[in-house]
């Protein structure tokens, strides 16, 4: 199995794109998947200078409705003419940075006949399954960190209904995430997968103030399990190289560029 980071935060290389955003391409045994598709067309680019087709992709996924991470959508729609693209059936949800900044998707595509929306959870295949985890029990509490609802005129702190995970079964449990807004510990507790892919969404926590603890607390959680951890976006370069620290092998960066084999 194959994972191409196609857009992220960060790049390690000068002829690949940096951008505040998410995009992955997976290869498993069955499928070429996109998972997420940035802020806009940068991912296309990528792929095109990592000798990727999206126009084979034969399914997509979309982590939540933020625009970093679905702004792309109705470029990946254009170029590719038969993926179905999962998410959550609350991804067109009216979601806010603060009040004022609307951080949602172009509402424009919500009826797309390509789109399916996903309730709670769909077996897709012997590979694959998705899960919108609203009705699970939460270990840790969940921080909204500023970011809104809005419904009926009201703005209401997150609690990210629209967030949706990807299972992969090839060999070994990998899970994608995409900003683990449910946390990231909440999410490990409900699957505790071999692989885990996707941000922690640890960027507001400083490890040079307060946020150390947090982190530190965090790490020592996540090495709990046997998991390979493959992250970055909103984890935050700083806060990845303090958790690096504490968890040395068993935690990885993905720059825009990286491919990393599974």
């Amino acid at each position: 199995m194959k994972v191409a980071v196609l857009c992220e935060d960060t790049s390690n290389r000068e002829d690949i794109l940096a951008e505040h955003g998410l995009s992955l391409y997976i290869e498993t045994i069955n499928h070429k998947i996109l998972f997420d598709m940035g802020q806009s067309d940068a991912y296309i680019y990528n792929a095109k200078k990592m000798g990727i087709d999206l126009s084979d992709v034969d399914m997509a996924f979309l982590s939540h409705g933020h625009y970093d991470h679905g702004g792309g959508l109705k470029c990946f729609l254009e170029l590719n003419t038969k993926a179905k693209v999962y998410m959550s059936k609350d991804a067109f949800g009216d979601y806010y940075n603060g009040t004022d900044k609307y951080i949602g998707l172009d509402k424009m595509l919500k009826d797309n006949s390509r789109i399916v929306y996903v309730d709670n959870e769909e077996i897709i295949d012997d590979e694959l399954r998705v899960s919108v985890c609203n009705k699970r029990p939460l270990k840790y509490e969940i921080k909204p960190y500023g970011l809104n609802a809005k419904e009926n005129q009201d703005m209401i702190p997150e609690e990210f209904l629209h967030e949706m995970y990807l299972s992969i079964n090839c060999n070994r449990n990998i899970l994608v995430s995409g900003c683990s807004h449910k946390g990231v510990l909440n999410i490990m507790n409900w699957f505790a997968p071999d692989v885990f892919v996707g941000g922690f969404h640890f960027v507001k926590l400083d490890p040079a103030t307060e946020g150390r603890v947090e982190l530190e607390a965090a790490a020592q959680e996540l090495l709990l399990y046997k998991t390979k951890y493959y992250t970055g976006h909103c984890t935050g370069v700083e806060q990845y190289e303090y958790l690096k620290g504490i968890m040395k092998d068993q935690i990885e960066y993905i720059h825009a560029g990286k491919i990393i084999e599974i």
